[in-house]
């Protein structure tokens, strides 16, 4: 098919649909090396598959605007890992591995990345880069060129292999984000976070707030991640006992003191929902409510937590980390914001319902990888 992004030189601001995605990799807009996977296409996303080779480096890195990442490679690599037959990434070690996707925008078009919900879970630290690029997770408008990720495992040593789904991208046309006003106008009519807000609390998004009074039959608020596990596959689902690599945590007068260097996973105190029209971005660090961060995998797709999809009671399950100092976390405090943007079209495909899922209706929860003892 002949190259044409010019039909979204006027398609207005949004961000792109499922079926607007097939037509980019149609269009080769959107290359691929091979054939996509059947479910590679999420209903305001497309998930990035790993080639077939990690380099690991020194350190991060920004190429900037005179290099190319290959340029960076040839003086910061140290070691290389074939993926094909599946590797380890070492925890505390950084990787970049190129994509098997690389882009070929219109003036119109530009990109972000973000972990996967099951990546940002697990602590791997996952972000995308591009040619020439001063910052991480944004692709210009227009850009042409490969893709790669820089991986970093912090937690849990992690198996991967040739094709597998770390990141995800959002495309999106023009400036798709909405006011504080629309966002207000959307938690009035369709209660995008299930608590009462007034105008001066909407404020660059929504704010969620953290649950720790925990579960009302056993007081279960979260899960501290144990050091020294053993190695997590991302590719497999429910073969890993969660008390080999997770310390539960439970409810001590609605109180928790985040250690530094620690991980947990929490969740949301409010039910979250997607309308299907739009889809929306956890804020990942906000230093106007503490020196930690509390979400990394943060695209969360239309149809999350609607009821029209199964997802009644869908909560934000929170990647918390805190950074220099001990931090106390109250129940009920607000630990981010869910910022939400336009679609450009309905998808054809809605989380939950043509889209299976792992998170739907979900409360505290560990990623697929896990299965309770």
């Amino acid at each position: 098919m002949q190259i044409d992004g010019s039909k979204y030189d006027t398609a207005g601001d949004g961000a792109l649909a499922s079926q607007q995605l097939k037509e980019l990799i149609a269009a080769n807009i959107i290359d691929v090396t091979n054939e996509p996977d059947h479910d590679q296409i999420q209903p305001a996303s497309l998930d990035l598959r790993l080639g077939d080779v990690a380099y690991r480096v020194r350190s991060s890195f920004l190429p900037g605007k005179e290099r190319t990442v290959k340029e960076c490679l040839d003086s910061m690599t140290m070691h290389r890992v074939d993926l094909e037959p599946g590797a380890v990434l070492e925890k505390s070690c950084v990787y970049i591995v190129p994509l098997q996707e690389s882009l070929r925008l219109p003036p119109s078009l530009s990109a972000a990345g973000n972990p996967k919900s099951s990546t940002g879970r697990i602590d791997v630290f996952t972000r995308l880069i591009t040619d020439y690029g001063i910052e991480f997770e944004q692709v210009p408008a227009g850009y042409c060129g490969p893709l790669y990720a820089e991986i970093a495992p912090l937690t849990f040593s992690v198996l991967v292999r040739k094709g597998s789904r770390l990141s995800q991208l959002r495309l999106r046309s023009g400036h798709s984000s909405i006011s504080d006003q629309a966002h207000l106008t959307l938690q009035t009519g369709q209660r995008l976070v299930d608590r009462n807000l007034d105008e001066a609390q909407v404020k660059n998004g929504v704010p969620v707030s953290v649950d720790l009074c925990g579960d009302a039959n056993n007081g279960l608020i979260g899960y501290r991640a144990k050091r020294h596990c053993g190695v997590v596959d991302v590719d497999k689902s429910g073969v890993h006992r969660a008390l080999d690599y997770w310390e539960p945590l439970y409810a001590k007068s609605k109180q928790l003191i985040l250690d530094p260097g620690e991980f947990y996973i929490l969740v949301s105190k409010e039910a979250v929902h997607v309308p299907f029209d739009y889809a929306a971005e956890m804020v990942a660090y906000d230093t106007l409510v503490g020196e930690f961060r509390v979400h990394y995998a943060g695209f969360f797709d239309p149809g999350f937590g609607a009821p029209e999809a199964g997802g009644l009671g869908s909560k934000a399950v929170l990647e918390v980390r805190s950074f220099d100092v001990p931090f106390l976390l109250e129940d009920g405090q607000n630990v981010g914001r869910l910022v939400y943007e336009k679609m450009l079209e309905t998808p054809d495909r809605i989380y939950g319902r043509e889209v299976p899922s792992n998170y739907q209706s979900q409360g505290l929860k560990l990623s697929k990888h896990f299965v309770a003892d």
